[in-house]
């Protein structure tokens, strides 16, 4: 008597439950959102509170055309001794189209040296980057620079 072949009936199986599965389970494309100026200034003022943002003390540098939004080198830098009575407390960075608005906090203290962060970020398009700087006495100050991104990062689909 011929025994049957189980290689075949193994791979039927599989495609039947596979397909099966497939048929039961849908298809979707989600598609990432997008930070919005409500957002931005809502994560904004969960940081300020109602306090007035100033312009100056803080220097953003960052590329302003960029080929690859994946990762974009950035430095920001504040003017302060930082000395125990006058120094940086934090720096927060911020987007204006990526799906997360607030991109990083920084917590600095007199003993840091310099009011100076470095790091590289991903930008999903062209878009304004605002960095705001505490300092010990409570006061707040701003920079802000435009970027142009030739291929966004950040819009990866899932299917």
């Amino acid at each position: 008597m011929r025994e049957p072949d189980r290689s075949t009936r193994r791979q039927f199986l599989g495609l039947a439950g596979g397909a099966a599965v497939a048929g039961a389970v849908p298809i979707v494309t989600l598609r990432p959102a997008q930070a919005t100026p409500a957002t931005l200034a809502t994560a904004i003022r969960n940081i300020v509170g109602t306090a007035p943002v100033r312009t100056g003390k803080v220097k953003l540098d960052i590329p302003p055309l960029v080929e690859n939004g994946n990762t974009v080198p950035m430095t920001v830098s504040v003017e302060s001794p930082m000395k125990s009575d006058d120094y940086v407390k934090s720096i927060h960075v911020f987007n204006e189209k990526n799906p997360q608005p607030n991109i990083g906090n920084f917590y600095l203290g007199p003993r840091a040296g310099r009011a100076q962060i470095a790091t590289r970020i991903r930008l999903a398009d062209s878009q304004k980057i605002t960095a705001i700087a505490q300092l010990s006495d409570g006061s707040f100050w701003s920079a802000t620079a435009d970027v142009v991104v030739t291929l966004a990062a950040c819009t990866d689909e899932v299917l």
